[in-house]
């Protein structure tokens, strides 16, 4: 069976070709990815208007690229999926509406994907592939979230952000230290030549004895500090991002050992933008290792939103059975959509 992916939830379009065979996992024959980011660089973040019009330009010729690389033709396909929500509404309408559009076309059935679902396995695409069950931390864009994952729909809520999520703190912190857009990755370099213990910035929530995530008073309190340093700002930039980045790091580390310990489970996944931070990933590899846990993390390529791990959470939740295609063509979007409300059990 091959399923077509088409991701078009914000500013990255993707589209992919995927290969069930037997019982293993799903394979990746080819994906291709545009992203916006030089065009909303000017106006410092998404332009959700822009967003969905430069989508209808690159879905097609993307998925003309998809097939060319994998040998295959739109024939082929037996089930186009796409991101359903949650997302931005006029950019998910984008891609629902070609996905339908083909599927009509090609009288073969549809599939709406959770864009959170699409990265919590999209580690099922790496190499070092993990097995059920797992502890998820999906640190992507808005959102900020503890999982506990007992196979595909099975979704058990351990914790979340109660207001900003830690890619918007990477964000917005970056923006404050005026930083290009988008600013996790800049801050994130930045960070590389800093010292993180030259700022005492607050970790809330850390010794909450829950695992809800709070980043919003991180945010104020890197906008007291940049306007504390005043001209000193440009001289101590980096020091700010090392110190910004520890606190963001330190929490979610914390966080998900907490996790790993409340659930008595060995197995981590990482998933979404944040999970391609260096330290992040160095962190937590060093404490997981000291604990006898093992870490998965997507690809890097991956991890940014792509039309493959909305191919792979089609195909994979087609293989398990709790959830069938449809040849009905009429679609709706989910612009807010929680992730535990797919949980089968």
């Amino acid at each position: 069976m091959f399923v077509l992916g088409i991701e078009s939830s914000c500013d990255e379009t993707g589209v992919a070709l995927v290969e069930t065979a037997g019982g293993g996992l799903p394979r990746l024959l080819a994906h291709a990815l545009h992203s916006q980011i030089a065009m909303h660089q000017d106006y410092g973040g998404v332009v959700p208007e822009l967003a969905s019009r430069d989508h209808i330009r690159r879905v097609l010729p993307l998925a003309r690229a998809v097939f060319d690389e994998a040998g295959r033709t739109l024939a082929d396909v037996d089930v186009v999926a796409y991101t359903r929500g949650p997302g931005l509404a006029g950019a998910l309408l984008v891609g629902a509406g070609v996905a339908c559009a083909l599927g009509a076309a090609l009288s073969k059935p549809v599939l709406g994907i959770h864009h959170l679902e699409g990265h919590l396995l999209s580690p099922f695409l790496s190499a070092d592939a993990p097995a059920f069950p797992f502890v998820a931390l999906l640190v992507s864009g808005g959102h900020t979230q503890l999982m506990r994952v007992d196979g595909v729909g099975r979704y058990e809520l351990l914790g979340e952000t109660i207001d900003d999520a830690a890619g918007e703190a990477f964000d917005k912190s970056a923006k404050l230290m005026g930083l290009p857009y988008p600013g996790g990755p800049w801050l994130a370099k930045l960070a590389e030549g800093g010292d993180p213990a030259a700022f005492k910035l607050p970790r809330p929530l850390l010794h909450s004895g829950d695992l809800d995530f709070s980043f919003a008073g991180l945010k104020t309190a890197v906008l007291t500090q940049a306007r504390k340093l005043g001209d000193e700002l440009e001289t101590r930039k980096a020091d700010l991002a090392a110190s910004t980045q520890a606190a963001i790091v330190e929490v979610l580390l914390k966080k998900s050992l907490a996790a790993i310990e409340q659930t008595g489970l060995d197995r981590l996944v990482v998933a979404g933008g944040v999970g391609a931070n260096r330290s992040l990933r160095q962190q937590l590899n060093a404490a997981c290792s000291r604990k006898g846990v093992r870490v998965h993390y997507p690809e890097l390529h991956l991890c940014t939103d792509n039309g493959a791990m909305i191919a792979m959470a089609a195909a994979m939740r087609l293989q398990s059975g709790i959830e069938q295609a449809s040849e009905r063509y009429a679609f709706d979007v989910k612009p807010r959509w929680p992730l535990a409300s797919l949980a089968t059990s």
